[in-house]
């Protein structure tokens, strides 16, 4: 017991340091966003949003929302339990917990994936490996791919467990009606700096944004973790380092032109991991932070270098 603590309390900070890392990356495009309509606001307003806009988003969004999600996915159990189960000596909890953990890893995966191939074959980006483009000159095939997915997902998930097929086809609703108002947002954004808009109706439109954006990262962060107190802190964190980090150096920040790219390759692998987890394969629980580490880190590297030609 006493060689088992060190293991634990190591885990639980790798855990936490990949979520930190993973929710910075993949809120990138969510900073950027807010720094531009920022630049449009007064100095009194932009303050106030940095500071209740902060704790709206660490606190309510990236803490409450995985919560909550955890909650709805667990039949039974209390909205209290959600959030102590695994630190609760209650064995029924932990059981009820580990029962439904394969159906909400499963909607999760589906969405995540979904969301790489929408990025793969449709989103403009910058070329981080040669074979991108050949996905988006085929940008078609987003739709058969995802369909074709999802039924064979969905055929082999019926043969475990119905639910099972029901909670992929949930997790691809969530990606086609939360990338809806993504996309809607995005458009309206562009707009906001020329629209005569009060910085009042800026600031409550910029938490919208930020709770659309922030979907992906709270539903990746299950593949690291279900427990929400470690989601909490490490996303959290990661949402007040990416926010302070583009405040002071958002023109450095958009240099790293491949950022974008270990984002959704890092998503993709989450993506994979959640639904292998859904079927039952058993995976390691330092693989997460791993991958997410490694793809975030060439890219990384992969950017510095075109930043010093």
């Amino acid at each position: 017991m006493e060689f088992q603590r060190p293991v634990i309390m190591i885990s639980l900070i790798v855990i936490t340091l990949g979520l930190c890392l993973f929710e910075a990356v993949s809120s990138l495009d969510n900073a950027i966003i807010n720094a531009e309509v920022l630049s449009t606001m007064q100095e009194r307003a932009r303050r106030w949003f940095l500071l209740w806009g902060m704790l709206f988003a660490v606190f309510f969004v990236r803490g409450f929302l995985p919560w909550l999600i955890v909650w709805v996915s667990v039949p039974g159990i209390g909205f209290f339990d959600a959030f102590t189960a695994f630190f609760s000596g209650d064995p029924a909890v932990k059981e009820s917990i580990e029962k439904s953990a394969p159906f909400l890893l499963m909607g999760g995966g589906i969405f995540l994936l979904f969301l790489f191939l929408h990025w793969v074959f449709l989103e403009p980006k910058s070329y981080g490996l040669a074979i991108e483009p050949f996905f988006e000159k085929r940008g078609v095939w987003f739709y058969s791919i995802v369909s074709i997915v999802l039924l064979v997902t969905v055929w082999y998930a019926m043969k475990i467990d119905s639910m099972l097929g029901f909670a992929a086809v949930v997790g691809s609703t969530t990606f086609f009606i939360t990338h809806g108002f993504k996309s809607q947002a995005e458009e309206a954004e562009k707009s906001l700096s020329t629209k005569k808009m009060t910085d009042i109706a800026k600031i409550m439109y910029l938490e919208v944004i930020d709770l659309t954006f922030s979907i992906d990262g709270v539903l990746g962060a299950f593949a690291f973790t279900l427990i929400i107190p470690i989601i909490l802190i490490g996303n959290g964190l990661g949402a007040i380092l990416v926010r302070q980090l583009t405040i002071k150096n958002i023109d450095t920040l958009k240099k790293y032109v491949f950022m974008k790219n270990g984002a959704m390759y890092s998503i993709m692998f989450l993506g994979v991991i959640m639904m292998m987890s859904g079927f039952g394969i058993h995976i390691p629980h330092w693989l997460s932070p791993l991958v997410t580490v490694l793809v975030i880190l060439y890219f990384f590297l992969k950017s510095k270098k075109t930043l010093a030609y």
